[in-house]
């Protein structure tokens, strides 16, 4: 499975600098799984309407290694990124 995620700049570009290798997500309606593929889309929101958010073109493609729901929010789940690698759309 692929999960294309929407990634705010200031958590993005930590992943982007390999300065974070992890995701905390709600979990409720994805199921995420080990060896399932992300690709976390840089999304800018800071603008005041909805119609100047956007997708900057950055994007993260990982694979999702170990997963856990261990001391996260109801429907929360953390899990680290893998075989991670840089692109523009």
């Amino acid at each position: 499975m692929t999960h294309k995620l929407k990634t705010i700049p200031c958590y993005f570009e930590r992943v982007w600098d390999d300065e974070k290798n992890f995701e905390i997500r709600y979990d409720e309606d994805r199921g995420f799984q080990k060896g399932d593929k992300v690709i976390l889309r840089e999304y800018e929101r800071s603008k005041p309407t909805i119609d100047s958010h956007r997708y900057t073109g950055r994007q993260v493609i990982a694979t999702i290694g170990f997963v856990t729901g261990y001391e996260q929010k109801e429907n929360h789940v953390v899990f680290s990124l893998v075989d991670k690698r840089n692109s523009h759309e």
